[in-house]
């Protein structure tokens, strides 16, 4: 693992938790571990289903020897124990609609140079697509990726929903542990968009390849088709303000 040692003893201490824990309501499953071991400075974007997603990816990143840092809201910051944890993980705050924001993309761009691993959920919240589908994502990542040259690797994961409720953070109750899969993709390939002005369509056309290669991921963990069309929360949430 790379980074101070300080933030490596933090993370040590998390993970002799954490992980004991998460074995005991999961059984996991890991696929293409061979697309993150060894390398250095990635930018993973994984789906979102539930409020434990990212103790099951960090879970993941942790054992291939990479230090997960998320973006996450600025809100949980403040949040009892939690707030310690992200805080002494160097875990990134994310203030939307603030000027602030510029810091997140410097500490973001500062964990890659580094060579760890930054975690961007890029649908932005948790899916609300019917069949838990990857929705249309945001251009953060995109962003970064271009800003960094940094490799962009999917990561889905499938399974915590049958233990954690969509927004909940209670385990069902059931004894039996859950089969909990995990699958890293080859990164994206991207090389076609750097070098070129970075304009709105170039960041969103970045971004479509991005969730189409999450969504492949994913699609092989289930063994199912995904809808033909992704679902599109922020037309979703203004067709029904229009109402």
């Amino acid at each position: 693992m790379s980074g101070s040692p300080k933030i490596e003893r933090a993370f040590n201490n998390v993970a002799a938790l954490v992980r004991p824990y998460l074995d005991s309501v999961f059984r996991k499953t890991w696929n293409g571990q061979e697309n993150v071991t060894g390398r250095k400075g990635i930018i993973v974007v994984s789906n979102h289903l539930t409020q434990i997603d990212p103790l099951v990816v960090g879970h993941f990143l942790y054992d291939q020897g990479l230090m997960p840092h998320f973006m996450a809201k600025q809100s949980m910051f403040g949040w009892p124990l939690v707030g310690s944890v992200m805080r002494s993980t160097n875990q990134v705050p994310v203030f939307r609609g603030s000027a602030d924001a510029v810091k997140a993309i410097a500490v973001a761009e500062e964990i890659v140079a580094n060579g760890e691993a930054l975690v961007v959920y890029p649908e932005g919240t948790l899916t609300e697509d019917p069949g838990l589908w990857p929705m249309r994502g945001y251009t953060g990542a995109a962003r970064l990726a271009l800003a960094t040259g940094a490799d962009v690797v999917p990561i889905a994961h499938w399974g915590d929903q049958a233990k954690f409720a969509t927004r909940l953070t209670k385990p069902k109750r059931t004894l039996r542990r859950a089969p909990v899969s995990v699958s890293a993709g080859r990164p994206v390939d991207l090389a076609d968009f750097r070098d070129k002005p970075v304009t709105r369509e170039l960041l969103e056309e970045a971004t479509e390849r991005i969730m189409d290669a999450l969504t492949a991921e994913l699609a092989g963990l289930r063994g199912e088709e995904p809808p033909a069309e992704r679902f599109d929360l922020r037309a979703a949430r203004k067709r029904s303000s229009d109402r």
